[in-house]
């Protein structure tokens, strides 16, 4: 089977680009798989790319920018979209153009964009799949209007958590398109598991105001106020550097903050740390909640909509506190910081949790929804939900894998309180 992932820009940073990648990676032990990148704007992506996953981009802004095509707006790509300035009458030709000569079996949308030009667009013989990466309820209304009507097109439409999912069959009336879960998955790490013995809490994103690590500094005052051996490190970049550096100076912990910059890899910087934090005030998923749980550290979140709540067991391996309440942030993370052997127990809970993320299941649920639609579409047949299992399987199996971390958790902190008589 050949899969086509269609990206905005495979060369920039963030989490749409890391899970295409991974998903990528992952489908090329089986399948021949490629990444269309619309734009292109410099010479190679930040992440390593499989060299058995072709990647090639559409639109290279390096050369084509003054293209008069370029400065005339889009007509399929709908205007309520986000990335809507960036894309042009070039990138409507050139998507057409892609779509139309495709050999692809399957080609898979990563944005509401590309989806409508998937729904839209995509011959006869094409598996359409649209990825939702945000929310429904995230989108405005004028968005979800012109989804509503496009998506009729796509035969499968996934989202990263069962809540949205819901909310995309119960809002969106698209009773012919399968709506189903995909959460995003992580590789299994390659380096031993952090021990929980670092002082050090990591946090990583874009430095956008929506990931609120200003909550995180100013709740990070109180801990190192206590514990000023410990250390708190942000990576990535954006907008926020300087006013979070201004933050940083203003609250005099210049010897206990650090903004690191943009890494990639990530797991070399988690296995350093012994607690992560998320401060999201939205957070469609939470990628880096499972990147540092997979390394064994225990999660500090806050319980935003959607993704953190589907993946923290609060109080077993991490916590989950109120969005914006600096106070129960630090006091969470002082909970940990203060107590060596319940961050232990916490770090080990996090490790076995996260293992319903790790490519295998995902993967597998994945190649399944793929070549279930490749085989309805070349059948001449709608792709429709099957009533009895395919709904909720990964769902079900994903909580009953939590339900037994959590037992497991209960029993090993018995066990530590035992030893500790």
């Amino acid at each position: 089977m050949k899969i086509s992932f269609l990206l905005h820009n495979a060369y920039g940073i963030g989490g749409t680009i890391t899970t295409t990648f991974n998903l990528a990676q992952a489908l090329a032990e089986r399948h021949k798989v490629e990444i269309v990148s619309v734009l292109r704007h410099r010479e190679h992506p930040d992440f390593v790319l499989d060299p058995r996953v072709t990647l090639r981009p559409l639109v290279d802004l390096r050369h084509e920018r003054h293209d008069a095509s370029h400065l005339r707006p889009a007509r399929v790509f709908p205007r309520a979209e986000y990335r809507y300035r960036q894309y042009s009458e070039l990138t409507d030709w050139r998507i057409r153009e892609y779509l139309a000569g495709t050999d692809a079996d399957a080609v898979i949308g990563t944005r509401p964009g590309l989806n409508v030009h998937l729904a839209l667009e995509a011959p006869p013989h094409v598996a359409r799949v649209g990825q939702e990466h945000l929310t429904l309820d995230n989108h405005s209304p004028r968005l979800r209007s012109a989804l509503r009507r496009a998506y009729r097109g796509l035969d499968v439409l996934t989202t990263v958590t069962e809540a949205d999912a819901g909310a995309y069959r119960r809002k969106m009336r698209l009773p012919r398109v399968r709506v189903e879960t995909l959460p995003n998955s992580v590789p299994d790490p390659v380096l031993p598991a952090a021990d929980s013995s670092a002082k050090v809490v990591v946090a990583a994103g874009r430095l956008v105001p929506v990931k609120r690590y200003d909550l995180l500094i100013e709740a990070f005052a109180v801990v190192a106020a206590r514990h000023p051996d410990w250390k708190l490190r942000i990576y990535g970049k954006g907008e926020e550097r300087d006013r979070l550096r201004q933050l940083i100076a203003e609250l005099g912990l210049f010897n206990n903050v650090f903004l690191m910059g943009a890494a990639a890899p990530m797991e070399a910087e988690w296995v350093k740390g012994s607690i992560g934090a998320a401060t999201s005030n939205f957070e469609p998923f939470g990628m880096t909640i499972v990147e540092a749980m997979r390394c064994g550290l225990p999660v500090v979140s806050t319980d935003c909509p959607y993704g953190p709540g589907e993946i923290i067991a609060d109080g077993v391996d991490g916590r989950l506190v109120p969005v914006g309440d600096s106070a129960a942030l630090g006091a969470a993370l002082l909970e940990l910081v203060g107590d060596d052997d319940e961050r232990r127990c916490r770090g080990r809970a996090a490790l076995e949790n996260a293992r319903r993320f790790a490519p295998g299941p995902v993967v597998a649920q994945a190649e399944e929804l793929l070549m279930e639609a490749v085989s309805a579409r070349r059948a001449g047949r709608r792709f429709v939900r099957s009533q009895t299992r395919a709904r909720h399987v990964l769902v079900s199996q994903s909580f009953a894998a939590r339900d037994a971390v959590i037992t497991a958790a209960g029993n090993l902190r018995r066990t530590v309180q035992r030893g500790q008589r």
